[in-house]
């Protein structure tokens, strides 16, 4: 998943989130709501104050199984969607730092190829403090990437922080040496940004 996957994959959500309201709106002005063979979420009349929210604990033991099953199945499914972006935006970026290196283009000119002057400064752009590929707005797109898929919620965003160092082993990995100090940089802007949101809920966090 490039770059464009990231915009993909978010446009998705957001499709999907709108689709989701959209029958849930149906669903509940419904007299009766609709029955499937799997589980089934109701949601009770507005006017019983003490009942739950919903019908969940109603539920057969096989039903509430189902529910708990797709529900791990997805946290691990976007726990793993952030391990590979984050693994290929790393990666871009490390290219993207080689390419702005002259040692780089060194070897590209003993090699027979032509130096492109325009290529190294667009690229050294990319990677400046406010480039697309620089530490600021790298470690931004990834963090944003992790709330998007966690929630305000705090124990899955920790899920999303481990995921997040997996996919740096993995990049660090895929690029078959230690990752450019950008690279780390970016790691530790990342871990900063969860630390900032860990301090906004009062949440006390383990440090190595």
């Amino acid at each position: 998943m490039g770059l464009t996957g990231v915009s993909a994959t978010t446009t998705a959500y957001a499709a999907y989130d709108s689709t989701a309201k959209t029958s849930a709106k149906a669903a509940a002005e419904k007299k009766e709501p609709e029955q499937t063979s799997g589980a089934v979420y109701e949601k009770t009349p507005s006017d019983s104050k003490d009942k739950a929210p919903y019908s969940i604990n109603k539920q057969s033991a096989e039903q509430r199984a189902a529910i708990v099953k797709q529900m791990k199945a997805d946290q691990e499914t976007r726990q793993n969607q952030l391990v590979d972006i984050v693994n290929k935006m790393l990666g871009q970026q490390a290219q993207k730092f080689t390419e702005a290196n002259d040692d780089f283009w060194s070897t590209l000119a003993k090699g027979g190829f032509s130096v492109d002057a325009a290529a190294k400064k667009q690229a050294q752009e990319a990677i400046s403090e406010d480039g697309y590929y620089g530490v600021k707005q790298t470690s931004q797109r990834i963090f944003d990437f992790a709330s998007a898929l966690a929630g305000d919620d705090v124990e899955k965003m920790k899920d999303m922080q481990a995921a997040f160092e997996k996919g740096f082993k993995q990049a660090t990995k895929s690029w078959g040496r230690d990752l450019p100090d950008i690279s780390n940089q970016t790691r530790d802007a990342v871990n900063e940004l969860f630390q900032g949101y860990y301090d906004s809920k009062n949440v006390i966090t383990e440090t190595d």
